[in-house]
């Protein structure tokens, strides 16, 4: 939940000394988890619920301790390893007026730590540490794009409508999209068929938009990405910073950004591998886009580890390799081979060093919240170690400040960057 609106903590804290209390619409926590709770934690896994979660997805519930004591209010999912995402750690309602408080408290903390008229790209509400649950929203340029991560909000249609009111209130954007990230009661896939439009415009197929002294194309309708990351702007900084005078090779490069930072960072050479023609058609548009010749990266179109073991056998060699898989590698981009996210990371770090100098830098990047910091480390030290050479961390690069994370919440942590350098 928001830490702004956070009730002051009771200590010691009243115990109910009698039979447990009894509430509608009420599910009980062990005393571990409901620690963990108060903590800042926002969400009760379906596992540690003292019954089953059977309320239809969108019902507003309150949990409680062992002892009723309240532990917060949340909705429930209806479905999947999450039963409650908590809004709340009291009794306020969940209820419109709640949305537009936390939506504008969301956007005065940015005002107040970042120029917003200098960022184009940028992120406007984190989730859970935002305390707005399973909604996390973008600006490019003059439109928003929201991205929605659970069925329950459209089941509680006055808190859907009060979150776009609130935004086009505090931001009076041209247009906003709705990428839905969720799987549907009916247990399908998020659809492919792009963003919704639910207020105002319709935006341009392609966007440019400015991060530093570069620019992006994006696209705001797309169904899962616009092509641009804002989580990872501080890990692009640090390509660019060490980029000069290197020979990059950027994998998994999708629509070029880090291959875009390392040439403006002065790069020798650029090369960037994916699976996608698509992708690269999109990496070029954003060289161009930040006035820099297309050409002068080589776009290569294959599978990351044959390519690599191409360039093993032929001794090619680089002073700088960018790793940055999708979070969750289909077997197609491993060649066939199922996906491990902290096995198969190892075995590509182990693939990357083969063609990285002695004293060449590995930047590499994880974006999912199933792998910690300590899995991420243990997957570069396997990686290292299979390579048989030694891997040094020398930096390590966060989410943004515009990704607001909760300490109690771990979870919302979930971006890992390291740039370690080759013995």
């Amino acid at each position: 939940m928001a830490p702004s609106d956070r009730p002051p903590a009771r200590s010691p804290r009243r115990r109910n000394m009698g039979a447990p209390i009894v509430r509608r619409n009420t599910i009980r926590v062990p005393m571990d988890v409901a620690r963990h709770l108060r903590l800042g934690h926002p969400w009760v896994y379906r596992e540690a619920a003292a019954r089953p979660v059977h309320e239809e997805a969108g019902t507003i519930l309150d949990v409680v301790d062992s002892e009723g004591e309240l532990v917060g209010r949340g909705l429930c999912e209806g479905e999947g390893s999450i039963a409650v995402r908590l809004w709340t750690h009291d009794d306020r309602p969940v209820d419109a007026h709640l949305v537009a408080t936390r939506v504008k408290a969301a956007i005065a903390l940015r005002r107040r730590f970042l120029d917003l008229d200098a960022l184009q790209h940028v992120r406007l509400v984190n989730g859970e540490s935002d305390g707005l649950p399973a909604i996390a929203v973008e600006r490019y340029g003059d439109f928003l794009v929201t991205q929605i991560f659970s069925p329950a909000l459209a089941q509680a249609p006055a808190l859907y409508k009060a979150l776009y009111d609130a935004l086009e209130a505090e931001l009076s954007p041209r247009g906003i999209y709705e990428q839905r990230r969720h799987r549907s009661l009916g247990g399908d896939a998020p659809r492919q068929a792009g963003a919704d439009l639910v207020r105002g415009a319709v935006a341009p197929v392609e966007i440019e938009v400015r991060e530093d002294d570069l620019r992006f194309v994006v696209d705001v309708t797309a169904p899962l990405s616009t092509g641009l990351f804002a989580d990872l702007r501080e890990g692009r900084r640090a390509v660019r910073g060490y980029a000069r005078d290197r020979r990059v090779l950027n994998l998994f490069s999708y629509t070029g950004a880090i291959s875009v930072y390392a040439h403006a960072g002065g790069a020798r050479s650029v090369t960037a591998i994916d699976v996608a023609a698509k992708a690269h058609a999109r990496a070029r548009r954003n060289f161009t886009a930040s006035g820099f010749d297309a050409e002068k990266a080589e776009h290569v179109v294959g599978d990351t580890f044959k390519v690599l073991a191409r360039y093993a056998e032929r001794g090619t060699r680089f002073d700088l390799v960018v790793l940055d898989p999708p979070a969750f590698a289909s077997a197609a981009a491993r060649g066939g081979k199922p996906w491990s996210a902290i096995k198969g990371y190892g075995e590509l770090v182990a693939a990357a060093l083969g063609v990285l100098e002695p004293g060449g830098l590995l930047a590499a990047a994880s974006s999912t919240h199933k792998v910690s910091a300590d899995e991420f480390d243990a997957a570069l030290a396997d990686g290292a170690a299979e390579a048989d050479v030694g891997l040094t961390i020398i930096d390590r690069r966060g989410l943004p400040p515009d990704f607001p994370v909760l300490p109690g919440f771990p979870d919302g942590n979930y971006l890992k960057f390291a740039i370690g350098v080759r013995s």
